[in-house]
């Protein structure tokens, strides 16, 4: 399975926003390359080309945004289209706002993994049962994404493809993936890892062979 990152961004400003030393998009995108994501976009003004040289170096690329009046949605296939040129075996896209600056790359890599054992589904990661961001959509479903009204916002954009083809929330353990930049760091909530494997419960080898010759315990 290959997942692209798609991070979105609606100003110049917000893109380069300090984040712990860093431009945001720029922390981002290392986070999404550590976790696995590849190829990453950054969707994002950058009229003086600054956004891009905050990127040189990492594995994102920059793409201007669509018009306005294709509302967040729009973006969003934007970004998923640069990613589709990019690797044409594609078969996810994280939708990722660049507010949403704390998610850990555990997170990234766990919900990849789900995708590998569930590829037909939009994933969505939760903290303490509440579905946040980065939201995993397979390629599959990008023409429903093309078809919500452009005066959605993002989260009600998701709604919207959520009511058209289902979900599953993932419990992650990860604060990062519902509290945004206007946290700081340290006033997170501890990272607690997901309770369960994200993509499943797993036996060790032969396991499941010893259960069915009633060899297991209990």
């Amino acid at each position: 399975m290959t997942v692209a990152a798609v991070i979105l961004s609606a100003s110049v400003e917000g893109s380069l926003a300090d984040t712990l030393g860093q431009p945001r998009v720029r922390r981002l995108a290392d986070l999404a390359w550590s976790g696995g994501a590849l190829p990453i976009v950054v969707v994002s003004p950058d009229s003086n080309g600054s956004v891009t040289a905050a990127l040189a170096g990492s594995e994102a690329i920059c793409v201007p945004p669509t018009s306005e009046e294709t509302g967040p949605a729009g973006q969003m296939v934007v970004g998923a289209d640069m990613a589709i040129a990019e690797i044409r075996d594609l078969t996810a896209v994280l939708l990722w706002p660049a507010r949403m600056t704390w998610i850990g790359p555990e997170t990234v890599t766990s919900l990849i993994e789900a995708h590998g054992m569930d590829p037909q589904t939009v994933l969505r990661p939760a903290w303490h049962g509440e579905p946040g961001w980065p939201v995993l959509v397979p390629i599959a479903h990008l023409d429903h994404l093309r078809t919500v009204a452009p005066d959605r916002m993002p989260p009600h954009v998701i709604d919207d493809l959520e009511a058209a083809v289902g979900s599953r929330v993932v419990e992650m353990g990860d604060p990062g993936v519902v509290h945004d930049a206007n946290i700081a760091p340290e006033d997170l909530p501890a990272y607690e890892g997901p309770p369960d494997p994200p993509a499943g419960h797993t036996h060790e080898w032969g396991a499941d062979v010893a259960a069915e010759a009633g060899l297991t315990e209990g």
